[in-house]
């Protein structure tokens, strides 16, 4: 009995102090990388957003939201794509709910479908009736509910090495602990965050593989912010719970008739792209696929100029080619799809298209 007390104190001790360790984190984590945008109550959810308006935008111009992964914040499009497309877009750029500075939310706030209706709802109370949606993995199912529930809103999609569709197997064991009740908020309050830290190097090369990983990507995305806590928690709960969701979904892909790209990096180990990809290909029908050559699950960082691309292609399409060139210089002129572009891209586009 004595033995068992003294376990039981001892454990206490060194959860308190892991707990501790966390909380004295997430202070330095806020500190070191404030909130870059403001907070919309959404259905009585504060959501976190970046809305960049050029000099001369003009209501018809285009609009272009983008919804990040897993793991990641507003930070991570942010650093991909602002420079490039800031000088002739309205840029909105949002954290998904319980990532970055956007507050989590109860009831569903794991799923796909309530995430794209709050930032549907925010899009909305912003005043924009017509845009393009962006997704990158995981953030591709929220894509995909944005384009079920207010097509009129979203008249344009582009899928960045999304997760759109069920896969064999499940998820690493650390997302299904942090997922589960009692257990996984004491988890991600405790170890997690001082484990998954250590890691982080090793998670941000293979999460590139086989490309190189940016040089200084963690700092620029914030990636301390995702071991907060209650980062740390919604993020798992996320990746645990995507599969059924999306199992749920897809039957309803083929309602989504906008125009869409879908650019996929031939070598991403992330996601499987024969099921995410060509699924979305398969069931959308204005959709074309555009294969990145040596490119991992992070085509938007190291392929910026490709995606960058197949955006203004889709924005030519929703809008039409004479607002995309109202909205200023074209650094990045997009291409005709073609077999191939002499850079190892590979481009499948329905002759429909």
């Amino acid at each position: 009995m004595i033995v068992f007390l003294f376990v039981l104190a001892a454990t206490a001790i060194i959860l308190g102090a892991l707990a501790l360790h966390a909380a004295q984190r997430k202070a330095v984590a806020e500190a070191r990388y404030p909130p870059l945008g403001v907070t919309r109550t959404i259905d009585d959810v504060a959501l976190h957003y970046v809305d960049h308006v050029p000099q001369g935008w003009k209501a018809e111009d285009p609009v272009l939201l983008f919804v990040h992964g897993a793991s990641a914040n507003l930070r991570d499009p942010v650093t991909a794509f602002f420079p490039a497309l800031s000088q002739r877009y309205r840029l909105i750029f949002v954290d998904r709910p319980g990532h970055g500075y956007s507050q989590r939310g109860g009831g569903e706030a794991h799923s796909p479908a309530r995430q794209a209706a709050l930032i549907a709802g925010l899009v909305r109370d912003l005043g924009i009736d017509r845009s393009v949606a962006i997704g990158h993995s995981w953030g591709g199912a929220v894509v995909a509910q944005l384009a079920l529930q207010a097509p009129g809103t979203f008249a344009g999609l582009v899928f960045v090495a999304p997760a759109s569709h069920p896969w064999p197997g499940g998820v690493n064991w650390y997302y299904d602990l942090a997922a589960m009740p009692v257990l996984g908020p004491l988890f991600s309050h405790t170890l997690a965050p001082a484990v998954a830290s250590l890691v982080a190097s090793n998670g941000v090369e293979s999460v590139f593989a086989p490309e190189p990983a940016p040089e200084g990507y963690g700092q620029s995305i914030g990636l301390p912010l995702l071991f907060r806590p209650h980062s740390f928690l919604a993020n798992a709960r996320d990746v645990a719970r995507l599969k059924p969701e999306v199992s749920e979904a897809a039957p309803r892909y083929p309602q989504i008739d906008q125009p869409a790209a879908v650019i996929t990096g031939d070598a991403d180990t992330i996601v499987y792209p024969d099921i995410h990809s060509a699924g979305l290909v398969r069931d959308l029908p204005n959709a074309w696929r555009v294969d990145l050559a040596g490119a991992g699950h992070m085509p938007h960082h190291t392929r910026t100029d490709a995606v960058v691309r197949e955006i203004e292609a889709v924005i030519a399409r929703v809008y039409g080619d004479e607002a995309r060139r109202s909205a200023g210089d074209v650094a990045i002129t997009p291409k005709a799809p073609d077999a191939s572009d002499g850079t190892g891209e590979t481009q499948n586009a329905p002759a429909r298209l």
